[in-house]
């Protein structure tokens, strides 16, 4: 049955199971701690979804749904260390909670953990899901790359911002349907499309992420509102605003882009009155909206159930109204 609760709370039995308490606890407790976060546990849900739309079944896709969460933990750990970020769904992110160099460690070891997880497949299932997995690996480190990059540059496109959500948040969302399909050996060109269809929704989830940021409730999203405005992130949002504002409000936000306040307080305000009074949030939203319905789009062609289908639509369209 296609239950989101259901593979959640199935995933999280699991993964509960296969995280025991190890020694050095300096080392494995923050990893418990980040698992133990919460979160929407997303893209583990995308694999067993997939497993299961594709005939695969769950159960057998469970090793490769804790493979990806445990690496977007560990991609979460180290760019909250790059973004001096002190929370992290409501709670310290880790390396406030210990130190710097402790989250370095453990974020290491959760991708070699991550890795280790494959190795629980025989060798026709073993090798494509570890190419994939590190192809997908090194592109999220890219558009991390990207986004650090970004950070220090004012002639950012909107091509090139969509390059980077799309390398360090999308092609991981695109990663966990296609594991699904490759569980459940379907043909390559299945395989394809679904993952297509991942990295489309997963781009308009960055850009909602983005927007959510911004204007998001810090008790509901469960990070500090206004992270991105504070660290200068050249977002949809912020690049839209430079387009459609007038002269004076977008060398003001250019101005705000440079600065680092004590208190960023009044930088957040401002800004966000920009985004506003220059029509750039509605115009985030309906971006929001497009890359969903051409994700859509791209299941119109897919060998799968009209089931699968609904339920894959159905889902996308909770993610383009979530609140975060």
């Amino acid at each position: 049955m296609l239950d989101l609760e259901a593979y959640k709370l199935s995933f999280l039995e699991y993964m509960e199971a296969q995280v025991p308490k190890k020694e050095p606890r300096n080392l494995y407790e923050p990893i418990e701690y980040i698992l133990g976060l919460g979160g929407k546990r997303l893209r583990p849900v995308l694999v067993l979804m997939s497993a299961d739309i594709f005939g695969g079944g769950r159960e057998k896709a469970m090793d490769a749904a804790l493979a990806i969460e445990i690496f977007h933990n560990f991609s979460l750990v180290h760019d909250d260390i790059m973004d001096d970020a002190p929370l992290r769904r409501g709670q310290q992110t880790v390396h406030e909670k210990w130190n710097i160099n402790t989250g370095i460690l453990s974020g290491d070891a959760m991708l070699i953990n991550a890795y280790q997880l494959f190795e629980n497949y025989p060798a026709e299932h073993f090798k494509p899901l570890a190419e994939l997995f590190t192809k997908t690996a090194i592109e999220v480190c890219e558009g991390q790359q990207y986004d650090v990059d970004f950070e220090e540059r004012d002639d950012v496109t909107i091509e090139e911002y969509l390059k980077m959500i799309e390398y360090k948040t999308a092609v991981l969302v695109g990663a966990a349907l296609k594991m699904g399909a490759i569980l459940s050996d379907v043909s390559q060109n299945v395989q394809n499309k679904i993952y297509e269809f991942g990295r489309l929704l997963g781009i308009a989830f960055q850009i909602q992420d983005d927007y959510l940021d911004t204007f998001g409730e810090q008790a509901v999203f469960g990070k500090q509102i206004g992270g991105d405005i504070i660290e200068n992130k050249k977002t949809y949002l912020y690049l839209r605003a430079l387009e459609l504002a007038d002269q004076s409000s977008a060398e003001q936000l250019k101005h705000l882009y440079t600065i680092s306040p004590e208190n960023p307080s009044n930088k957040i305000e401002t800004a966000k009155q920009i985004f506003e009074d220059s029509g750039a949030g509605k115009a985030t939203t309906a971006k929001i909206k497009e890359y969903t319905e051409i994700a859509f789009g791209r299941l119109d062609d897919i060998e799968v159930p009209q089931k699968g289908k609904d339920f894959l639509i159905q889902f996308g369209t909770n993610l383009m109204n979530r609140k975060m």
